[in-house]
């Protein structure tokens, strides 16, 4: 691929620490830990190449707490550093931290996290919406300064913030914050706030059997085949996997807070909700998780939806029951499977669509980038954690290339930038709410025809989370080790490596070098804590090691 940044790339060596002069590096006399960049292994000439690159491509929207001026500066200090041979994925993770950057926000409440950069009228306080905040904590929890997602967490419950206008994992994606910096402070202060929540969820969506109901305009999946606004209300996958999750991990906090009956009573409604899900919404026939309309006497919905995957990304199906032959689907081009998808809905039922007429969101084929991100976590725990042979490290790659290939728009003047926007069409790679929204006045756009830049680095999705969590495979864990499980497949690239990744108060590398010459560490996979190695495998497999102390 030819593109204006490989001549930039081309002039940087990717060089140890020891060799950067901006910054100390560990062995350089310096006890390892102290490197300015928090990094053992990269420098940042990458950072701030594509920050140059992504910053000369830019049109508006220069961000908000963190200026596109500031972004080189700040993602040197906060980012961790991430080389590979397959350029389309280094980039894109790259240009993700740079997107994400623009959505903190800080307020009289402190910092948030924003969706779109435009004010929308469907927000709540400065500009907040809740429905993609679980992927807000995913992804910025790699962040090596805690206090924007502290500080957004708090927002949520103290400071204003409306954590059930949507859909929104609250309990567990702090939990899973606080995983990654190996510091439950915060959420065992929460505790209450995050019980709570949980029970106003119970008396605004819990129906009598015991399964949550909700409508999928409010799981921000409007226009849906299985039902679709308050005609539709249906007890989902989606909500119920988040509660399901919520209620671990309230009970995990529960715990580590001397509350055992808390914690008893949470995996209770937990094993309850597993159990419910299972029996109910799990369609024996079309071997899939489907949505149940609230009608009495109602039988489940007649197609495959990609949010199906849901109940993965908390681990709730019971393992070797046989719920992962619904993998089945992610691969099958009658199924989800897309040039630049995966698609919302199957693309064999008869009202799939790809519509530029209606309403410009609609989950009824389109692929969107938030229900590509909770399958891809989904598929890396059922990768990680199930015993099965349905899919496979290849299938993940996969997918994730799709994923990377989507991140394009090509301009008026043919160029083709990194991106990323609303819903995209999965057989040609249109961002169709974009083009369905580009009016024109002047040359510009024409916010009073509805045509507002409105969806530009829109932050509905993660991507970096995916890089880390599942391809790199950094499996965050609540007690003193690191475990590590790569999603590359054997042969794919014959190296990688992520480096200064903060976990558990100290600075990570993690890398795989074939040949054992690109890094002068030893062939094989390595980790790495402040420069020191922890331990080393000469394959991809799963590699787990103490995180000694200092």
């Amino acid at each position: 691929m030819s593109r204006r940044f490989n001549t930039i790339l081309a002039s940087f060596l990717l060089l140890a620490c020891s060799t950067c002069p901006a910054h100390t590096a560990v062995g350089s006399g310096e006890s390892p830990g102290e490197s300015k960049c928090g990094s053992a292994v990269l420098n940042d000439d990458a950072v701030r190449g594509y920050v140059d690159q992504f910053n000369s491509e830019d049109e508006s929207h220069g961000g908000q707490a963190i200026s596109n001026a500031a972004a080189a500066d700040w993602m040197a200090d906060n980012i961790p550093r991430f080389e590979c041979p397959d350029e389309d994925i280094e980039e894109i993770y790259h240009f993700r931290w740079w997107t994400y950057r623009k959505h903190v926000k800080q307020t009289p409440d402190g910092f948030v996290i924003t969706e779109f950069l435009p004010p929308v009228n469907w927000s709540g306080k400065h500009n907040t919406i809740s429905c993609p905040a679980g992927h807000h904590f995913r992804e910025g929890r790699w962040i090596r300064d805690p206090l924007y997602l502290d500080e957004y967490a708090i927002f949520w419950f103290r400071k204003g913030g409306s954590p059930r206008r949507y859909s929104f994992w609250a309990a567990d994606a702090i939990y899973h914050q606080a995983l990654a910096t190996g510091d439950f402070s915060l959420a065992l202060d929460l505790l209450p706030d995050l019980i709570a929540n949980y029970e106003a969820w119970e008396k605004s969506r819990l129906e009598p059997d015991g399964l949550f109901w909700q409508i999928d305009d409010r799981d921000g999946m409007e226009v849906s085949i299985a039902g679709s606004g308050h005609r539709g209300q249906g007890k989902r996958a989606t909500i119920n996997s988040y509660m399901y999750g919520d209620a671990l991990a309230i009970a995990e906090i529960a715990d580590r807070a001397g509350k055992p009956e808390i914690a008893e009573a949470y995996r209770g409604k937990a094993s309850r909700i597993k159990r419910l899900v299972e029996e109910n919404l799990w369609d024996d026939d079309a071997k899939f998780f489907k949505v149940l309309p609230r009608d009495e006497g109602a039988e489940l919905a007649d197609v495959r939806e990609l949010h199906g995957y849901t109940p993965w990304y908390f681990n709730l199906p019971e393992q070797e029951r046989g719920y992962e032959i619904a993998w089945n689907q992610l691969m099958d081009p009658q199924g989800f499977n897309a040039p630049f998808g995966p698609t919302t809905a199957e693309q064999r039922h008869p009202q799939f669509s790809v519509s530029y007429t209606g309403h410009e969101c609609q989950w009824n084929g389109p692929s969107w980038p938030f229900a590509t991100t909770v399958t891809l976590v989904a598929l890396a725990n059922v990768l990680n954690d199930y015993p099965q042979t349905t899919v496979s490290p290849k299938d993940y790659f996969a997918t994730l290339k799709t994923y990377t290939k989507s991140h394009r728009l090509e301009r008026e003047d043919g160029t083709v930038v990194p991106w990323i926007d609303e819903n995209v069409n999965p057989h040609t790679g249109d961002w169709i709410a974009r083009s369905r929204l580009k009016v024109w006045k002047n040359g510009t756009w024409d916010p009073g025809k509805g045509g507002e830049e409105r969806g530009k680095d829109y932050n509905h999705s993660s991507y970096c989370d995916l890089i880390i969590t599942g391809l790199v495979g950094l499996r965050p864990r609540a007690d003193a080790t690191v475990e590590v499980n790569p999603l590359l497949p054997e042969g794919t690239w014959d190296y990688f490596c992520l480096d200064g990744v903060p976990y558990h108060g100290r600075m990570l590398t993690v890398l795989y070098d074939k040949t054992g010459k690109r890094y002068g560490k030893g062939s094989g996979l390595r980790i790495l804590a402040d420069g020191k190695e922890l331990g080393a495998t000469q394959t991809l497999g799963r590699l787990t090691v103490p995180l000694l102390k200092r």
